[in-house]
């Protein structure tokens, strides 16, 4: 159990782990967690109680007449090992069908957390030796809720970093459709530093994404500052090689020891034409207007960060195609592409093949069936990034 326990990392990994080791090890039926908040008894995990029996006792102050309260309240767990036991301690008490209980305090540190009630289906005689061990253990659980809540609220205010970091709205841009989608991973700290975005410059739009190595609120700092500067050097006239060039400078100058990948497109909507320019990042993906879907092969360059002084290629994509009306660009990070077991470029073949047979022109549909898989998807080690584009602009416009 200590070691499920230190394992555990959210506020729900360590209430499944307590539900399913706590359970079995002593033969018990039921099981209710509670957290106290604002000097209230709240639920955060049932296991075996019939459907709606606990609602009742959601949000009871911490004066309120019931073991639960008064275990956590007093320090001392409970053991009623009879209906009649628990009854004459509690007259008017609700029961369910479990004929014996035990209500044990979650104290970490000094700092109440919660109750662990246990419920058993037959009268039970607890031992000096099973009550020793479930107070023991109440104090591991204790323990592990209380770093599992600092964990999560920890994450919430990167969560909330990160969302205020990532664009709320795309520009609109005459004769392009954009599209974005971010999903965080499922692992760890759950926040990344991916982002994406869509820039008006003096010679039509910039479309962008990057990818900062890490999972912590760290990276999401770094992304912040990457964007901004990416955005500033953009919005400024810079040409998409100075773009770059100068983000990178930024990175090794900010001496953060963190790397990050980018894929920067500067579009002209009057032309179709466009220069790319790629650092250590996945090349985009372009579907022509009859469903033909390649990887464009752009000039690379290291990634951000490496090296401060660094020129990178640019890749002009008018000498080689122009974007006709109806084409979709899709760029991407690496979280879309890579899975466990596989190179990335089965990744980026099985995200080929999804938007080649998208079947619809709506970016908003094909961005859902092209993030779907991944969203899936319960253990996600990578957050995802991606930003579609649709070039709408009338032939002889």
């Amino acid at each position: 159990m200590a070691s499920v326990l230190t394992e555990a990392v959210t506020v729900r990994d360590v209430c499944r782990a307590v539900s399913e080791q706590l359970l079995p090890a002593f033969g018990a039926r039921e099981l209710a967690l509670y957290t106290v908040r604002d000097k209230r008894m709240y639920l955060l995990w049932e296991s075996g109680y019939p459907k709606g029996f606990l609602d009742t006792f959601e949000g009871v102050p911490l004066d309120t007449e019931l073991p639960g309260v008064h275990a956590l309240t007093t320090r001392f767990p409970l053991f009623f090992e009879s209906p009649e036991e628990l009854s004459g301690a509690y007259p008017g008490i609700s029961l369910d069908r479990m004929r014996a209980w035990s209500f044990l305090p979650l104290v970490a540190s000094g700092r109440p957390v919660g109750s662990c009630i246990l419920g058993w289906e037959t009268l039970h005689r607890f031992t000096p030796d099973e009550r020793s061990a479930l107070i023991a253990l109440s104090g591991l659980v204790a323990q592990a809720l209380e770093r599992a809540r600092l964990y999560d609220a920890e994450s919430a205010v990167a969560r909330g970093l990160q969302e205020g970091l990532l664009p709320h709205r795309l520009p609109a841009i005459e004769g392009l459709v954009s599209t974005g989608r971010y999903l965080p991973g499922t692992q760890g700290m759950a926040i990344g530093g991916d982002w994406y975005d869509v820039i008006r410059t003096e010679r039509g739009v910039a479309l962008v994404i990057g990818d900062v190595e890490g999972h912590s609120v760290k990276a999401a700092a770094v992304m912040g500052q990457l964007r901004s500067a990416v955005h500033a050097f953009a919005a400024s006239g810079h040409p998409p090689q100075e773009v770059v060039t100068h983000t990178n400078r930024l990175l090794a100058d900010l001496e953060t020891d963190a790397f990050a990948t980018c894929c920067y497109i500067e579009l002209d909507p009057d032309t179709g034409h466009a220069f790319a320019v790629r650092a250590g990042h996945p090349p985009p993906l372009l579907r022509h207007p009859d469903g033909c879907t390649e990887a464009l092969a752009l000039l690379g360059g290291v990634m951000l960060g490496v090296e401060a002084n660094v020129l990178y290629p640019v890749t002009a994509l008018a000498l080689a195609l122009a974007l006709a009306p109806g084409s979709v660009l899709a760029l991407y990070t690496d979280g879309l592409v890579e899975q466990p077991g596989n190179d990335i470029e089965t990744g980026i073949e099985a995200v080929r093949r999804t938007l080649a047979h998208s079947g619809t022109d709506s970016v908003e549909e094909i961005a859902d069936q092209l993030v779907r898989t991944a969203r899936r998807t319960e253990d996600r080690p990578d957050d995802v990034a991606l930003l579609l584009t649709a070039y709408r602009r009338a032939s002889g416009a």
